[in-house]
């Protein structure tokens, strides 16, 4: 019987601490858990907001296979270009026709075996696009026909329309995980038919900070109404995110663990202190 594969999914990575902490702790991590396959929200990894051809490119050189995205994917204009010809970085499928790049990819783990990767976007407290329940079954057949093992990443703000695409999906991915709150949730659990779900993953990034931004500019502007003006944060970059064990044979999870560490606690767990 073939090991199960391991992927990890990292949430939001937000600025240079979050891309720092990708650099320092996700080779430690994909080697505690002997992982096959990395899977990265990039869409505020430039101070916040989008990506840079550049800092996507730093990312794949460390290792990660695949990047995911959001409403921020556009943010940095040089992107545009990018996406189209880079097909590991992937922008919400439900995008209407037009829009440059694509939702899905199968990637190959180290030993070559497909996974799919699918990443949508919800409508809920949104920028209204097409309908994401629709959009990622055509996504899943498209990538089935490759992969058993497919992972979706569903960037959404409501907590009821990602536990409606955790239900909605069950039993035909691997991994449904929500991305976009920066804010980590507790309810990992294998859904009866086989399907792995966390509702969102969090941010790996500044976690002193409001959902990555300093926190004074973002206080005052609840505590007085007026702009302020954010400026990313740095303190206590920790790394979020979801490691899912997945039967080959099925695409069935069998595993799921949710991350929340600093360096000092990924060096304790590996009992390194």
């Amino acid at each position: 019987m073939a090991r199960p594969l391991t992927v990890i999914c990292v949430g939001d990575v937000f600025g240079e601490p979050g891309r720092r902490a990708v650099q320092v702790l996700l080779p430690k991590l994909r080697k505690q858990h002997e992982a096959d396959l990395t899977v990265v929200n990039v869409e505020n990894s430039a101070a916040g907001f989008g990506v840079t051809p550049l800092i996507a490119k730093t990312f794949l050189d460390q290792g990660v296979d695949v990047m995911t995205s959001g409403n921020h994917i556009w943010d940095k204009k040089e992107a545009m270009e990018y996406i189209a010809t880079e097909r590991r970085l992937l922008r919400p499928a439900n995008y209407p026709a037009g829009a440059p790049g694509r939702g899905s990819y199968v990637a190959e783990s180290g030993d070559g075996r497909p996974v799919g990767i699918v990443n949508v976007m919800g409508r809920v407290f949104m920028t209204p696009l097409d309908d994401p329940f629709a959009v990622v079954l055509k996504e899943i057949e498209a990538v089935r026909a490759k992969a058993r093992i497919i992972v979706v990443d569903f960037h959404a703000e409501a907590t009821s329309e990602k536990v409606a695409m955790g239900w909605h999906l069950d039993g035909k991915v691997t991994l449904v995980v929500g991305t976009h709150t920066h804010v980590q949730t507790g309810d990992e659990r294998i859904l009866p038919n086989g399907t792995a779900y966390l509702t969102d993953a969090g941010m790996t990034g500044p976690h002193d900070s409001i959902i990555g931004m300093e926190r004074e500019p973002a206080l005052s502007r609840f505590l007085t109404g007026l702009p302020s003006k954010f400026e990313p944060a740095t303190g206590n970059p920790r790394l979020n995110g979801v490691i899912v064990d997945a039967d080959d044979a099925t695409g069935k999870a069998t595993a799921i663990t949710r991350v929340n560490l600093n360096e000092r606690d990924l060096l304790a767990l590996a009992g390194n202190t």
